[in-house]
């Protein structure tokens, strides 16, 4: 009887512990209001502003010259006279060509110049005899005639000698390669004693201009068509006159701190893609931009003078896509599909679904169920550092947009049920 009477006491803790662990499961559920007690929530009510309406589009860094040092004449490299990816000037020598054979070739075009003048010398002076005996009929025609014409040719030999002569020291200098421009040159794609050719053009560096780059931006023709459409319509109007100023964002997604200017808008569109492409300028003084990069640019499309903007916490994005308001209307909660527009400073555009007037809920959506009684309470705009220190706070770590605990709901103090 004693192994009976110990099992059947045993049964009854183990039946225990689970209602207590049942109850204490309910009790972890959140809590909703009881039936007709307002819920404390935040809410704003919308009116419309002035907003600037801008699209951020992706673009690449290019610099705004973009010089290849190449080779122009034939030769070893003797010298490489700049350091690498160092700041260059215009006219300054980067590399020296070994310029033994063209300074030979020089020296053999001034020789050649210097006899076309001695052999011009002999053969107008002939010509000048011939043409006082010509008068007296001393000398045939003939030999007057080949006179002149060997003077001739005297002087198409001088001036084929000075050409050649020309030609030489340019080749010349050739073996002296300059930057054509102000910039930064990067790494040296030759070394001393390589041979480099004039005919294959041999690239021996780059020198790119980067105090000021060029952003290349493409955007969709759709979506130009729809901007053209709603600055003929009025829903736009244009912000300002001349090339709008555009806002850099770089790859962690921060502003840079020079704003830049568009300087024109493609009046093509790509076949293969559907894109206009187009360009805007930007200071680069701190060379923060290089060609290459991968940056977005903000871009400002117009001015909506009657925006109607409300908080992005403010907006419910359900599991089927559709996006949704909750309205507070006669002390209840009701929702509302909305469309919503491009983001701005301070909250996301409601295009459809929202009126002047209307009262949006902000905070207080776990507790607030549709067509519940709340209470509403004007919404407190936080700073994203105070919102980051009140998430970490909470349990879980997740902010789940009650009201502040300032105002406990009633619903807190209720019994597990």
């Amino acid at each position: 009887m004693s192994y009976s009477r110990r099992l059947i006491r045993l049964t009854a803790s183990a039946a225990s512990l689970s209602l207590l662990f049942l109850l204490t499961a309910c009790n972890d559920k959140p809590q909703s209001a009881p039936e007709g007690m307002q819920v404390p929530v935040s809410v704003i009510e919308v009116e419309p502003t002035s907003a600037e309406i801008t699209v951020d589009l992706p673009g690449r860094v290019e610099a705004i010259k973009d010089a290849e040092i190449r080779a122009r004449v034939t030769g070893i490299v003797n010298q490489i006279n700049f350091r690498q990816g160092s700041d260059v000037k215009k006219d300054q020598r980067l590399f020296t060509i070994d310029p033994a054979p063209y300074e030979a070739a020089r020296d053999q075009a001034k020789a050649q110049l210097q006899q076309a003048r001695a052999d011009i010398e002999s053969a107008e002076a002939l010509a000048n005899r011939y043409a006082k005996l010509i008068e007296r009929n001393a000398v045939s025609r003939q030999e007057y005639d080949n006179a002149r014409a060997q003077a001739a040719q005297g002087r198409a030999a001088i001036a084929a000698a000075e050409a050649a002569l020309q030609s030489a020291e340019i080749d010349l200098g050739y073996t002296e390669v300059t930057s054509p421009i102000d910039g930064r040159i990067g790494k040296s794609l030759v070394t001393e004693g390589a041979l480099v050719s004039a005919s294959s053009a041999t690239l021996l560096a780059k020198v790119q201009q980067i105090d000021r780059v060029y952003v290349d931006l493409t955007r969709s023709s759709t979506e130009l068509a729809q901007l053209r459409k709603a600055l003929e319509s009025g829903e736009l109007r244009q912000s300002s006159e001349g090339n709008p100023v555009v806002t850099v964002l770089l790859e962690d997604g921060s502003p840079y701190e020079h704003p830049g200017e568009l300087l024109f808008s493609g009046v093509t569109v790509d076949p293969k893609t559907g894109q206009v492409s187009l360009r805007a300028e930007v200071p680069n003084p701190d060379q923060v931009l290089l060609p290459g990069m991968y940056v977005r640019v903000r871009l400002p499309q117009g001015v909506d003078d009657n925006a109607l903007i409300v908080p992005d916490q403010a907006i419910q994005r359900g599991a089927d896509g559709l996006n949704t308001l909750m309205l507070v209307k006669d002390g209840k909660v009701s929702p509302v599909s909305i469309e919503t527009g491009p983001r701005v400073d301070g909250g996301t555009i409601i295009r459809k679904g929202l009126e002047a007037g209307d009262t949006v809920m902000v905070e207080g959506f776990q507790k607030a169920r549709p067509g519940a009684p709340v209470q509403a309470m004007p919404w407190k705009r936080q700073s994203a550092a105070s919102q980051d220190e009140a998430h970490a706070s909470e349990p879980g770590g997740e902010a789940d947009g009650d009201a502040p605990d300032s105002q406990p709901s009633p619903a807190d103090d209720e019994p597990a049920r």
